[in-house]
């Protein structure tokens, strides 16, 4: 039961991608409530740029084409379908994160 070599069943600390992450999916969560927000949509757009740039200094290839892909969504005009997107897109940036961080990647 005490068996040192069992996976780890919580996630790995947050370093500053990952808190970026964490961040942009609670604030496209957010737009679920507020589809208008301008300026929660302006920090996506800031938080997805440092995503990328983030995400290209580790030598992460996928998560800066996501990241495109979501600052287009994140600058079109407000639905259901682009909240829904936000929010797919921020849990995949999220997920490859962890598992870049839990040694999978």
């Amino acid at each position: 039961m005490n068996d040192p070599k069992a996976r780890r069943s919580h996630p790995p600390l947050e370093d500053a991608l990952g808190k970026m992450c964490s961040e942009g999916k609670q604030l496209a969560e957010y737009l679920w409530q507020v589809p208008d927000d301008a300026g929660a949509r302006e920090r996506l757009v800031a938080l997805l740029g440092g995503i990328a740039a983030e995400s290209a200094k580790q030598g992460r290839r996928e998560m800066p084409i996501i990241c495109a892909e979501l600052t287009r969504v994140a600058k079109a005009t407000p639905s259901p379908q682009q909240v829904d997107l936000l929010v797919n897109g921020f849990d995949r940036l999220y997920q490859l994160w962890q598992a870049a961080k839990s040694g999978l990647l």
